[in-house]
């Protein structure tokens, strides 16, 4: 009798590891192939993503390289079943400097293109960007004060659009020489463009390499006012910034 029940105890053990090898297993591969959760700690991208937003990043967009692979394991250099992305899209991407910061802008410039910045205005191989003045963006700074910037409605080339906060068109990073964009890489940039550390400042990001690509912004899954904390659960009904659940990226 002790000698069926030990077998049926190692039995259940057995299969418990089993499971949770299959479940960690399953977890590995959507992370890697399909779908990967982020949240947004700065403001570097307001106004189209704020802080305290949590989003999908859809793995499979650019195609797969070391950058892709669940929890940071190296598997492979290149690119498998790569994708140039278009411009417009927001990206994550592994910082080029230390090759495991993650990093969310922007794609501005292609390879080949020629970026620059004058009077605070995006030009892109040499012709100004469209960008039309529309309603103030308007924040709380920490003292609950209403702090307000200028908004524009910027267009590509190609015709997509977002919109961006410019507090002033005479700050450090509106006045840039050109920037060639080499093969093989990407000049991204922050919607927020007084307030992002971006391919502007080449000692700190610079020119991205496709193969950093981590992935696609695609939508909000959840968002909490900033300051709130994911585990503060009792703040939840408060902090919820239920407008802005399961909008997409653009």
């Amino acid at each position: 009798m002790a000698l069926i029940e030990k077998k049926k105890e190692a039995g259940g053990i057995g299969e418990t590891l089993k499971t949770v090898f299959y479940a960690v297993l399953i977890a590995f591969g959507v992370r890697t192939l399909a779908y990967e959760p982020f949240n947004i700690p700065s403001g570097s991208m307001i106004p189209s993503l704020l802080i305290g937003d949590y989003l999908f990043v859809s793995k499979f967009s650019y195609g797969y390289s070391k950058h892709t692979v669940a929890f940071g394991m190296p598997a492979f250099e290149g690119r498998i079943l790569g994708h140039m992305p278009e411009r417009g899209d927001v990206a994550v991407f592994k910082l080029p400097r230390d090759n495991k910061t993650d990093y969310i802008k922007r794609v501005i410039g292609l390879p080949g293109d020629s970026i620059q910045m004058i009077g605070g205005v995006l030009h892109i191989n040499g012709k100004p960007v469209q960008r039309e003045r529309i309603d103030d963006y308007v924040s709380k700074d920490p003292l609950g004060r209403e702090v307000r910037a200028a908004q524009y409605l910027e267009t590509l080339p190609e015709g997509r659009k977002h919109r961006i906060i410019e507090e002033t068109d005479r700050g450090p990073l509106d006045e840039t020489p050109v920037y060639k964009v080499p093969p093989g890489h990407l000049f991204m940039m922050g919607d927020n463009r007084d307030n992002s550390l971006d391919s502007r400042v080449p000692s700190m990001v610079g020119y991205v390499p496709v193969e950093n690509l981590v992935g696609r912004a695609e939508f909000l899954f959840f968002s909490l006012a900033e300051g709130t904390h994911f585990y503060e659960v009792w703040r939840w009904p408060f902090d919820l910034r239920v407008r802005r659940l399961f909008q997409g990226v653009s």
